[in-house]
């Protein structure tokens, strides 16, 4: 797969993960980041021979979905599930309430009684900050599976390992981060892996959504080559890696606002053909109609098997977190 062989973890290296919470991106060195790659890989390599795991067995996930999710919410449950775990799971959504919170509960307290039941546990959260306050209330460990437009570690990992596996190496690519980049917690979470590789970064959005500048000076204060556009076929033109993403409806308080810009941004068949030779296109799902259905015959569409990367990558956090991996 690459530059990330399938590689167990030693012992040292599982110690610096033992007991931690996954809150952002930003927490990881590279040697860290690089041990979670080789450790997703060893246990890709064990689901394609069909091994029966037994790494979690007796050990309980909490799966807290706050806010909507089909992928993330359904893959750290199938990770738990492949490593012979249990999952216990809260799923809620703006009308659809099964929890405490409902009366009044704060997230402090829920997960101080979660923690009693769980040896980790995976939340998803509309506001920003909601998980820095789960983790400081719980003591087993606390991994960040979206915080509203924070952040979204586990899926930046899952992009970094897709790319290793269809590029083989991030030095000297250009990745172009394309579409909704004001509200995008994967591109957020992305740039500070990318920022650790030799890589060129083109910013492309429409003007009134794009990166946060306090993202954007972050991450040209580590020496990082950034290029900032408005141009879609220019920017995509120029790339190897196109990391599309959808105008996030949930994120605008004027639904007019939304409905000006969701149709600005959409790469089809024609613009594909002006790609460079290998560009691949990646999107962390869902798409709405920012790439057309006809894509999905270029041979470079990758976004369908960067779904299925987040197994692996989230077994590989779920047992260095726990120090499970046997």
């Amino acid at each position: 797969m690459g530059k990330f062989y399938s590689k167990k973890p030693t012992e040292a290296e599982m110690d610096l993960f033992l007991g931690k919470d996954i809150l952002t991106s930003y927490q990881f060195t590279k040697e860290e980041l690089e041990i979670i790659m080789h450790t997703a890989a060893y246990y890709e390599e064990a689901l394609a021979g069909k091994k029966r795991l037994y790494d979690m067995d007796g050990k309980i996930m909490a799966s807290l979905f706050f806010e909507p999710s089909t992928r993330t919410r359904l893959s750290f449950e199938t990770a738990m599930n492949r490593l012979g775990g249990s999952c216990i799971t809260v799923a809620e959504s703006v009308d659809a309430h099964t929890s405490s919170l409902a009366k009044g509960e704060s997230i402090y307290d829920s997960m101080r009684v979660i923690d009693t039941y769980a040896d980790v546990i995976v939340c998803r959260s509309p506001e920003k900050g909601t998980l820095k306050i789960a983790a400081e209330a719980a003591e087993v460990p606390v991994i960040n599976a979206g915080d509203g437009p924070g952040q979204h570690p586990t899926q930046a990992l899952l992009d970094i390992y897709t790319i290793f596996k269809e590029k083989e190496d991030l030095d000297g690519l250009t990745i172009a981060l394309v579409g909704d980049l004001k509200h995008g917690r994967t591109v957020h979470s992305l740039v500070d892996f990318l920022a650790m590789y030799h890589t060129k970064l083109i910013f492309c959005s429409p003007s009134s959504l794009p990166m946060p500048e306090i993202i954007t000076q972050k991450v040209r204060e580590r020496g990082v080559d950034i290029e900032e556009s408005n141009n879609l076929a220019e920017a995509c033109s120029k790339a190897d890696v196109i990391y599309m993403t959808r105008v996030q409806r949930e994120r605008f308080e004027d639904v007019s606002d939304y409905e000006a810009v969701k149709d600005e941004f959409i790469i089809n068949e024609e613009m594909v053909q002006k790609f460079k030779s290998g560009a691949i296109i990646l999107h962390p799902l869902p798409r709405v109609n920012e790439i057309t259905v006809g894509v999905d015959q270029y041979p470079g569409a990758a976004y369908f098997r960067q779904v299925g990367n987040g197994v692996p990558v989230r077994m590989a956090l779920l047992a260095l977190v726990t120090g499970s991996v046997k």
